[in-house]
């Protein structure tokens, strides 16, 4: 209790003769252990912090959003044809004004969700439902046990996208709050609230934070991957196992969660406990800047990969990790479908496996012979291998798939550097597999989309703009309206990512 709240607290005891002081001031039942929390809530500066940081990002963001898919559909129409999977009454069918407001949110990947959401996956009817096992089942089953209230399915995935994101931000703020305010940098720990502040702000404003209150599973994703994170750092290993479960449940990479998990929980950093062997810093600095690879440099290499925290029973909770993955293709072969189907149903939208990180060399060669194509100004002749559709737009969508995936990586190195290493290692282990399985005609398809749920690299770009203060109004603003372009892109049905 506070010291605002515990005068009044004595002062109603001391009106009832004979009541004991420290009886009146526990909470009584569900409303008092409520209002208890609550008083919690804002007696703690840095939830307040958060939760205000939070929200304003939240809903100036979203008002962004709906202003421009809205308005962009309004004054430009609904777009070309619709050769994506749009049954009536998943994505359209709802007048005029339900037409209109579903646009910023309801595209493409949307209504496989929303398929599934009302009819299942069906995997007795393989192979006519096979593609659908490409998307996991947790977000979808969200959306569905939120429209048995009768909220009608867009509506329910939409709810669900903004609750998810809401508390992605918050554990994003705090998360942020956290790694940098024990930053090795004078200059990042001094501004660790401005960071905090500007990495909200980032990741609600990027070019493809449409997404997150879109009928998408990356806001469920974020939500559970950034939870999973605080988790591991204050040491709730059932959380992490429970949380990761989940993330698996909800897109293929999830499984991905286990290597940071797995690194926090033996290197660190821990808030739960100290670290049970102290790792020499001196000495492996010493040696790591060293000439030739003796034996004392290897001995001192070795001792800094020697784990700082010991193996206890509560490491058993990562197990329940892959659960999430198990369970649902379990759940299809039991079902009459393919167990790794999920895996194989990629086949549907041309994805091959290739190599680790493969994928990049194909991509920029896709963009070279894409610049290629829009430099020749004629359709005719094709410089690269094309599914169908129009040359240009393959040729503009590998170029700025590329360029997305080429201003990751000062990004990822900055990562490196700034953060604790388990953040790094998961933002390079969650592109392995996109950039392992590319698609043919364009290689590096939905990288902007994968990249924008690691939040890794919103924290460290919240931490560099609270070092360069001038730099902070341009940057979101250009972001935003790069954000602007390829929203109304998407409102009007043109692929984005």
């Amino acid at each position: 209790m506070n010291s605002n709240a515990a005068e009044p607290a004595i002062a109603d005891t001391a009106s009832v003769p004979g009541a004991p002081v420290e009886h009146a001031l526990k909470p009584r039942g569900v409303a008092g252990r409520l209002r208890a929390r609550l008083g919690r809530l804002r007696a703690d500066e840095a939830r307040m912090t958060a939760v205000r940081d939070s929200w304003l990002a939240l809903w100036t963001s979203r008002v962004f959003v709906w202003a421009v898919g809205v308005g962009t559909v309004a004054t430009l129409g609904f777009g070309p044809a619709r050769t994506a999977l749009d049954p009536p009454g998943i994505t359209r069918g709802f007048g005029w004004l339900g037409d209109l407001l579903a646009a910023p949110v309801a595209r493409w990947d949307s209504a496989w969700y929303l398929v599934i959401a009302r009819y299942g996956y069906r995997p007795d009817l393989t192979p006519f439902t096979s593609p659908r096992t490409a998307f996991f089942p947790l977000y979808p089953l969200g959306v569905r046990i939120i429209g048995w209230t009768g909220v009608p399915l867009i509506l329910a995935g939409v709810l669900l996208s903004l609750a998810a994101f809401g508390l992605a931000l918050y554990g994003i703020h705090r998360l942020a709050s956290l790694e940098l305010s024990r930053s090795a940098r004078s200059v990042t720990r001094g501004r660790s609230a401005d960071a905090a502040r500007l990495a909200v702000l980032v990741m609600a404003l990027s070019p493809m934070a449409f997404y997150f209150s879109a009928v998408y599973s990356e806001s469920l994703y974020l939500a559970l991957s950034v939870g999973l994170f605080w988790s591991a750092r204050n040491g709730r290993w059932a959380w992490v196992g429970v949380l990761g479960a989940l993330a698996g449940a909800t897109r293929s990479t999830g499984l991905v969660l286990m290597l940071p998990a797995a690194i926090i929980y033996l290197y660190g950093p821990r808030e739960d406990r100290p670290p049970d062997l102290a790792v020499a810093r001196a000495r492996s600095s010493r040696v790591a800047s060293g000439g030739p690879l003796s034996g004392a440099r290897m001995r001192g290499l070795l001792a800094a990969l020697r784990p700082r925290y010991r193996l206890r029973r509560d490491v058993l909770w990562l197990a329940l990790m892959p659960a999430g993955v198990v369970v649902y293709c379990t759940w299809l072969a039991l079902s009459g479908g393919e167990a790794l189907g999920p895996y194989h149903a990629a086949a549907a939208w041309d994805r091959h496996l290739v190599g680790p990180f493969v994928g990049v060399w194909d991509g920029a060669t896709a963009a070279f012979d894409g610049a290629r194509q829009l430099l020749s100004f004629q359709r005719a002749h094709v410089y690269f291998p094309l599914a169908g559709g129009d040359p240009f737009v393959a040729a503009w969508h590998n170029l700025f798939t590329l360029a997305f995936l080429a201003a990751a990586v000062p990004a990822i190195i900055g990562v490196l550097r700034r953060l604790p290493l388990a953040y790094g290692a998961y933002a390079i282990a969650a592109l392995v597999l996109p950039l392992s399985d590319p698609v043919a005609p364009e290689p590096l398809q939905s990288i902007p989309r994968y990249l924008v749920v690691l939040f890794p690299l919103g924290i460290w770009m919240g931490s560099w703009l609270a070092e360069h203060p001038r730099a902070q109004r341009p940057a979101l603003a250009v972001s935003a309206l790069v954000m602007a372009f390829f929203l109304a892109e998407f409102a009007t049905w043109h692929w984005v990512a």
